[in-house]
């Protein structure tokens, strides 16, 4: 159960740094959940100018004084994530140069992260490519959600916190589904370990889906490992993209039997037309978290709905900066 910090945690966290103050500074990736996490910690958005030249080169200036002070940047580095990542870096400069005490990179969503490993000949490691840039800008500590692959943590030299929105799944899928007919679903091979990991929590079944990819951004189902029939069933992964997988996933377990399909993903990308293909397929629901913010289509699509990780990102900032354990909110 997601372990709620008190006040008085949040007023020494608030306490914790030289000139009595921590700093949340905001990116443009995602207004709205920057909002949301400085509202959960009872704490103003820090004044900030974050703005393009003519030719979109990125400018950036602190408009308080941050010296000595804790800083926080949250930003995800979703689409655009080359403009989304360089904000970031320019963002992480200004503060370093402005003499703050300690600047922590909250990203909800880590961009890059697919590519944690040569996947074929001449090919880049790029989320480590993007982990040694991070660092090598002056960010002290790096504050994520659900790593696309948790050994990505080691890619950084700084210590890595690797938040969890498992917790608020748990609870969302207690309060609206009858668990004696709930059986968990990884939509891959890949994923089994995450699934299992939600399975447990909520004392349902496993099940697995076994697809084959012919190419990038397109999948092929090919078999159902587990009996489903009957069950309502609920997938979980980490990141939608084209949403193809999901849909075939749906298609495959409604043959099977399935009584009803619903899908849990934490970061919802959603590019291209991936929310009409979501729409217009057998998924009941699509729950994605605020992470990334959601296109015009995603938050007109009948069947997907947000869920906000604001309260657990804010938490974790302020057990961080009242130097307090991190991983105890997921006990």
């Amino acid at each position: 159960m997601l372990n709620v910090v008190s006040s008085k945690a949040r007023e020494e966290a608030s306490m914790s740094a030289k000139n009595g103050s921590i700093k949340l500074v905001a990116g443009n990736s995602n207004p709205a959940l920057a909002q949301a996490i400085a509202q959960g910690l009872d704490l103003p958005l820090t004044k900030a100018v974050v703005r393009r030249f003519a030719d979109m080169e990125i400018f950036v200036e602190i408009q308080e004084n941050v010296r000595g002070s804790d800083a926080f940047i949250i930003q995800s580095t979703s689409f655009p994530a080359n403009d989304h990542l360089m904000e970031l870096l320019i963002i992480t400069d200004a503060l370093r140069r402005s003499s703050a005490r300690r600047i922590t990179a909250v990203l909800p969503y880590f961009g890059y992260a697919r590519q944690d490993r040569k996947s074929g000949s001449r090919t880049p490691i790029s989320a480590k490519l993007v982990a040694n840039l991070i660092t090598q800008a002056g960010v002290d500590r790096v504050m994520t959600l659900d790593l696309h692959a948790g050994q990505i943590q080691g890619f950084f030299d700084i210590p890595t916190d690797n938040l969890y929105a498992a917790p608020l799944m748990v609870r969302d899928i207690k309060e609206r589904f009858d668990l004696s007919k709930v059986m968990v679903i990884s939509p891959d091979v890949g994923g089994v370990a995450r699934a299992r990991g939600l399975a447990k929590r909520i004392n349902t079944p496993l099940a697995i889906v076994d697809k084959r990819r012919e190419r990038p951004g397109e999948s092929e189902v090919m078999n159902v490992i587990g009996d489903v029939a009957g069950h309502t069933c609920i997938l979980v992964d980490d990141i939608v993209d084209s949403g193809g997988t999901l849909v075939n996933a749906a298609d495959a377990l409604i043959a099977k039997g399935a009584k009803d399909v619903y899908a849990y993903i934490t970061h919802g990308v959603l590019s291209g037309g991936a929310a009409a293909r979501i729409s217009g397929s057998k998924l009941k629901e699509l729950v994605i978290t605020d992470s990334i913010l959601p296109t015009e289509a995603v938050t007109k699509a009948p069947n997907i709905r947000t869920l906000p990780i604001a309260s657990l990102i804010s938490d974790a900032i302020a057990r961080t900066a009242a130097e307090e354990s991190v991983s105890s909110l997921f006990d």
